[in-house]
Order: C-alpha cells, then structure tokens, then sequence
C-alpha cells in the first residue's frame, strides 16, 4: 500500500513509560515524512500538551498535522492554522459539575495552555498538568471559568471502579448532547457528541486529498478503536489490551520496544 498519511496517539503508543519517545521512533517517522508521507499526531491530550511531540517529531518543517481533544481539533503545524474544531455544549457544565461533586471526584479542563481546576493538589489533576507540561490553575467556581472558556472538553477524574460506574450513568443521561468515555482508567472524558478520532482523520484526509485506504494508524486505547477501524492499516501496540487488538488489523510491539518504528520500517521504509 502506498499510505500518504500515518495517524499516531502518544501515550503509551508514541511515548514510552518513562514519557520519551525513543530516539529510533523519531528518527523513523521523520524518514517517513522525508519520503512524502504525512504524519498526524492524534491523541486525546489538549493541542499545547501535544506540543513537544510535534516539535520533536519535526511536523512544523516537514508539513505535518496536530489532531487534539480525540478529534475535537485539527491544527497544520506548519502554518499553525486551525483546520477544524468543536467545543463542548455549555449547557451540560452545570450538570457534570454536579456529577463529580455528588460521587467525590475532581473535574477539569484545558483553557488555552492551562488546566483548570476547582481540586488543584488532586493526583490526578496533578498527573495531567505533568504529563500535558501544563500549569494548573485554580479556581472556585469552575462551571463560570469553563463557560467562559468555551472548551472543547472536561475530564472527571478519580479511582477507576468508581469512575466506571459513573461512566454507565452519564452515557445514558447525555446520550445525543456528548460522548462519554474513558482515555484511561481514572480519566473519564465528556466530549462534544459524535466526536472521535475517526470523523477526525476523515476530514484530515479530504483536506490532504487522500483515501482512508492511504491512512496508517497506530493506538494503544479505547479511544482509538474508531481510528483502527477506520484505516486502510489500523496497527494495535503490543502493550495495548486484548479489545483494542482485536479491533486492529496488524500488531506490533510494545510502545517500550519500539514497536511503531518497527512498522513504519515493515511498512513504509521497506527496512
């Protein structure tokens, strides 16, 4: 196959457990990009958290693309152009809000190159300020400051048996106004409805002029299974669980064995 795109999610697929990407890995998907085939960085991360990937990646001088919020928006890297975005219904604030305070949990989102919080020493806020290279900022009241923001997305975090059982409850009270999943066990994400990371790459490849048959994908979530689905070649990573490598057409190796440079090399570099 002749791909002409290669969509890749970061954590635990482009980024190794330590949060780096492999100096193989990099030096893979720049050859890609040398050879004609754009490369799309696809996570759920806002568009500042996905900033160090691209940059390292080369995407500005290479004519690469970031696709942030699982789908909610499309930036060229190269122009800083933004191609394509959604934001959250602000309507529905109040109400998830009330869900995290009703079952003990924290809630944020990402406002610009900040997250924003009501819970500011809350792990797993804490973890996503870190992991994104984002300073949280507090505030106290955080359906006004998320109104006003007009964002893309909140995040309720907390334990995962807990948040899982909330996820069943929300999905039914929101079902037509937001999508609701899970990126992680303790992130349980609330989009705008009919967002994912397939609908994303499939206005990325009518802007590029390319069939999803060209597209190469690469994932490790459930969050990805749309985009694996969706591909000409969709590959799970080694480290990914069973439901998400059934959903794949090819596995590889773990994101801590250079399993995506490996296929780019199988597949692409013919190396």
């Amino acid at each position: 196959m002749n791909y002409k795109l290669i969509a890749v999610d970061l954590d635990g697929t482009l980024v190794r457990s330590d949060q780096s990407i492999s100096p193989r890995t990099i030096d893979t998907l720049i050859r890609a990009q040398q050879a004609g085939v754009k490369v799309v960085v696809a996570s759920g991360r806002p568009t500042f958290g996905t900033t160090y990937a691209a940059d390292i990646l080369c995407l500005e001088e290479l004519g690469g693309y970031v696709m942030s919020y699982n789908g909610g928006e499309i930036y060229d890297w190269q122009t800083k152009e933004r191609l394509y975005a959604q934001t959250l219904n602000c309507e529905i604030i109040p109400y998830l809000s009330k869900c995290a305070k009703e079952h003990g949990m924290a809630i944020m989102t990402y406002a610009g190159k900040e997250v924003l919080s009501e819970d500011p020493n809350n792990q797993y806020v804490q973890y996503s300020s870190m992991r994104n290279r984002m300073p949280i900022r507090p505030t106290n009241n955080f359906v006004d400051a998320a109104q006003k923001a007009n964002v893309v997305k909140c995040i309720i975090v907390g334990d995962p048996t807990p948040l899982q059982n909330l996820e069943f409850i929300m999905r039914k009270d929101l079902e037509g106004k937001a999508g609701v999943f899970r990126s992680e066990p303790f992130f349980l994400e609330i989009v705008p409805s009919g967002i994912d990371k397939a609908k994303g790459l499939e206005f990325l490849l009518k802007h590029i002029g390319a069939r999803r048959e060209e597209l190469l994908s690469f994932g490790d979530g459930y969050n990805d299974i749309p985009m694996l689905h969706f591909a000409g070649t969709g590959v799970a990573m080694g480290n990914a669980h069973e439901e998400i490598k059934n959903a794949a057409d090819r596995i590889t190796l773990s994101n801590d064995d250079d399993g995506l440079a490996i296929e780019i090399e199988k597949l692409i570099l013919n190396s």
